[in-house]
């Protein structure tokens, strides 16, 4: 990479510890305290987080995520790393594994010699061992370049400026200056936290570069991207969708074994909590034409660029773009040439769908604005009545309930018109490989394997802790079955399904979050049609 690193994230830290040291200093003068005991406070804060962190996060991996540690992994794998780890100095990282078909890695720690690497079963049975190497070459970049270091100190910044925000707004001072410091703090709270995303999606490439050196191969690191951000299956896998309920179990048991007995795997990897969808699978990798197609969503609908300003990580189809880039200089072809041609420019269904997102907040602030100038009971009856269609109708776009039609993963991928509000009814038929979020225990959510791919299904009762009741007690029983499931496909930013039910060994199990919603609306609309008769 031609820019340096380390030089961007100490000019990054430069700004963001400017910001919170001016915002401080002023803080003190205004409550006529010394300027010494905030930047005390601050500094205590920073150390404590950064010394206390890793260690409550291994509780965490293993509490919640029943993560194992030092277990045995494939040699090939043990060997790459001992010898990264060799080439920089680093101590030999300390190996987590997680049981859990939905392919997730990441690392975490205080610096290069105390890291720690997460590695789900899925990283195992999705990908290559070269694209697995890849990926491990990734999380070690983060370790070598002291991302958990950089990012522990700047993520402190927007942390203690909202502090600052909230500790002004909630003092008794008269002072009006301490009003608008409030607000000051608060927009660079805002501000702060877009620069420290901004510095970790950075920090993402220079990972990716990392992989590529030390591997010298990045097309398996492109490879591996496609199959973690976009998902893949190959024949054998598909294949595994066919089985009958004895294989499915003894694939099951033989699942138990440790990492090392899974090394002649395909094998797989994601960075992202939520590991998507697939394309079609072929000799020579991953059809470069179903990975264009895949790609147009992130390159062309407007929400991608959106919902990026918000990410810790870049959109995949810019990290493909940046790995194929670096292709010719380790006598590979270029993995990917992104050249289709942009039909239409999808500003239109942008505008909308933004209108339709806003309206009943809209709606709802200026029925508030009449109400303070008139109090009149009459306003809030109308604008309720108002808020609350505006709100059904957008509830009603955004699940559509003409009929599910079949449909499969890679074929959903392909779509373009398709955002948080804007889905696509859809029936897939699958195997569920593992949980949403990887091994926790509290999550209720799937990860589901069809012919063609792999997808995030979003399971959310109305009841919060009825959720959780079923992500404890219930939700592994799922693990390994085939299920059909009806709902919403829609992005934002990360391709998933919202299930309206499931059928599983023939019987339903439906979501009543639906139902419920617009119950919900009609007691509303029941109550604001109440208060405007009684006004009148």
């Amino acid at each position: 990479m031609k820019r340096n690193l380390l030089g961007i994230s100490l000019i990054t830290m430069g700004c963001l510890y400017g910001i919170l040291a001016g915002v401080i200093i002023l803080v003190f003068i205004l409550f006529d305290l010394p300027v010494l005991y905030g930047i005390g406070i601050s500094i205590i804060i920073l150390i404590l987080q950064f010394l206390i962190s890793p260690f409550l996060t291994d509780l965490s991996m293993k509490w919640f995520y029943r993560a194992k540690f030092d277990t045995e992994i494939p040699e090939y794998l043990k060997e790459f790393i001992e010898e990264v780890c060799k080439k920089y100095n680093m101590k030999y990282p300390r190996i987590g594994f997680i049981d859990d078909g939905a392919p997730n890695a990441f690392t975490y720690g205080h610096t290069k010699n105390d890291a720690r690497v997460i590695l789900t079963r899925g990283i195992f049975e999705l990908l290559k061992e070269e694209e697995v190497k890849a990926v491990v070459a990734h999380e070690l970049g983060h370790a070598k370049h002291y991302d958990m270091l950089f990012m522990t100190v700047a993520q402190l910044v927007p942390l203690i400026l909202y502090g600052v925000y909230q500790l002004l707004i909630d003092s008794d001072s008269d002072n009006k200056g301490s009003i608008w410091l409030a607000i000051v703090a608060y927009v660079l709270y805002i501000i702060s936290q877009y620069i420290v995303l901004w510095l970790s999606r950075t920090r993402e490439y220079y990972a990716d570069y990392f992989a590529v050196c030390e591997t010298k191969n990045p097309n398996a690191l492109a490879e591996a991207l496609v199959k973690i951000g976009f998902g893949l299956c190959t024949a054998k896998e598909k294949d595994e969708v066919e089985e009958n309920e004895d294989k499915k179990n003894k694939k099951k048991k033989e699942r138990k074994l440790s990492v090392s007995s899974v090394n002649a795997l395909g094998i797989f990897d994601s960075k992202s909590s939520k590991s998507l969808v697939v394309t079609s699978y072929t000799d020579n990798g991953v059809s470069k034409d179903n990975i264009k197609n895949a790609m147009k969503w992130e390159l062309w609908n407007i929400w991608a660029k959106f919902y990026e300003l918000s990410s810790t990580h870049p959109l995949i189809s810019k990290r493909l773009k940046a790995i194929s880039s670096m292709s010719k200089d380790f006598n590979q072809e270029e993995y990917i040439n992104f050249d289709l041609v942009k039909e239409e420019s999808y500003v239109d269904d942008f505008i909308l769908e933004l209108i339709i997102k806003y309206l009943p907040v809209i709606s709802l602030i200026i029925t508030a604005v009449f109400f303070i100038i008139t109090e009149k009971k009459l306003v809030i009856g109308i604008g309720g009545l108002v808020t609350v269609g505006l709100s059904l109708f957008k509830y009603m776009y955004i699940h559509p309930k003409n009929n599910y039609p079949k449909r499969d993963v890679s074929g959903l991928l392909g779509e373009v018109k398709v955002s948080g509000i804007t889905s696509i009814p859809c029936e897939l038929e699958g195997i569920v490989i593992g949980r949403g979020n990887p091994g926790y225990i509290f999550n209720e959510d799937f990860v589901i394997k069809d012919k063609t791919g792999i997808i995030f299904l979003d399971y959310n009762q109305p009841l919060f802790i009825v959720n959780k009741i079923f992500a404890l007690f219930k939700s592994s029983s799922y693990f390994d079955k085939i299920i059909q499931v009806r709902g919403w496909y829609r992005r934002s930013p990360v391709p998933y399904v919202e299930i309206y039910e499931m059928i599983i060994d023939g019987k339903v199990k439906k979501v009543y979050t639906y139902l419920v919603s617009i119950i919900l609306h009609i007691i509303l609309f029941a109550i604001f049609t109440y208060i405007l008769v009684i006004s009148l």
